[in-house]
Order: structure tokens, then sequence, then C-alpha cells
């Protein structure tokens, strides 16, 4: 987000800082917050109608106060920046149309050379859709400090990042090296017998 301050023009900055912010807060998927609209963006109780997703499903989400500020924010620097725009797009570009994935992704993999950013592994390369798997991870991990029940919150996750089963939520999680710690971390205190 801080490396979006790097990009050239302030519509730009204030677009890709608060995209990718939201993003990382929401688990959206990235054609998801490019497709919304202002009318979908409902400043008064902080929430995203999420119209036309992945199987054409339609949720609404409820963002954190946080979320909603940096939201309004990001309203009143695009009606400053860019005050002809030419679409009903939250997000705009330059140009004043609705920005285009190919375009997204390519400024993400920008700010990810300029920041020098690299992988865990040889095999693959940091990628947008990985804002949305570490919410994921960040959710769980958030639900387990705070003593609530792994499955039950897995459900609710599930349904606030618009897939149809829980299951493919656990793909997302099954790999994460955080969780397999608090998973043993459980386990251990299982098998003690302890509460």
């Amino acid at each position: 987000i801080t490396a979006a301050k790097s990009l050239p023009t302030p519509l730009r900055r204030a677009t890709f800082a608060t995209l990718f912010g939201l993003l990382a807060v929401t688990g959206m998927r990235v054609g998801e917050a490019i497709r919304l609209d202002r009318a979908d963006v409902d400043l008064d109780i902080g929430a995203l109608l999420v119209r036309h997703s992945k199987f054409n499903k339609t949720r609404e989400l409820v963002v954190h106060p946080s979320t909603r500020d940096a939201l309004r924010q990001h309203r009143a620097d695009q009606a400053r920046l860019a005050p002809r725009a030419r679409t009903d797009a939250f997000f705009v570009s330059n140009a004043g149309t609705r920005l285009l994935y190919r375009n997204v992704q390519r400024v993400f993999q920008q700010l990810v050379t300029t920041l020098g950013l690299t992988t865990r592994s040889a095999s693959g390369h940091p990628r947008l859709h990985d804002l949305r798997h570490s919410f994921a991870v960040a959710s769980m991990l958030d639900a387990y400090a705070a003593g609530h029940d792994g499955q039950a919150r897995l459900a609710l996750i599930s349904t606030y990042l618009g897939h149809v089963h829980p299951t493919c939520t656990y793909w997302y999680l099954s790999a994460s090296p955080e969780l397999m710690a608090v998973a043993g971390q459980r386990l251990d205190t299982h098998l003690a017998g302890r509460p």
C-alpha cells in the first residue's frame, strides 16, 4: 500500500493504495473490487454489495469502520482528482474509466518488483490473489486467538469470501505454517488434558 505512493499521478496513488488495501482487508477477488460501482459502496453503514461474482452470486460485505473511512477518503479524492469520470465505477483510471484487470495486475507486479518482494519457493511469484489467501489465514488466526470454534468460523469466512462450500476455503488454509503451528499447539493442549 505504501509502495503505491510511488506511482506517477495523484489519482493512481490514491486508487491503487485504496484498492490494494481493500483487497487485503476483505479478501475480495480483484474482479469483484474493480466491478464495484459507487452505488455498491454504502459508506453510511459500511457495506459493499458485490454483484455478479463467481458463479453469478451476489453478496454483501460489512467492513470495519477504518475501511469505511478509507473508502470515504478515496471517494473524496476521486471526486477531486477525477471530477469528469465517465463511469459509475468506484475505482477509476486516469482516463476516467473503470480499471482493467490486466492493468491492475501490471501495477501490482511493478510494485512487487520495486519492493524487491520474493516468494518462499522458486516455483511461484507474489500474486495479487495472494491477498485473498492472506485474508483467509489471518481471519482464522484471529478466530483461534479469540478462542472461537474454528469450524464455525471457517463457514463464516467461506461465506464472506463468496465460496460455494467451506472446502474451497480450506484449500487457502492448508499450506499455512502459521495455522499449522496453532493446530499443533491446540493438539498439545488437548492431549495434555488442559482446557
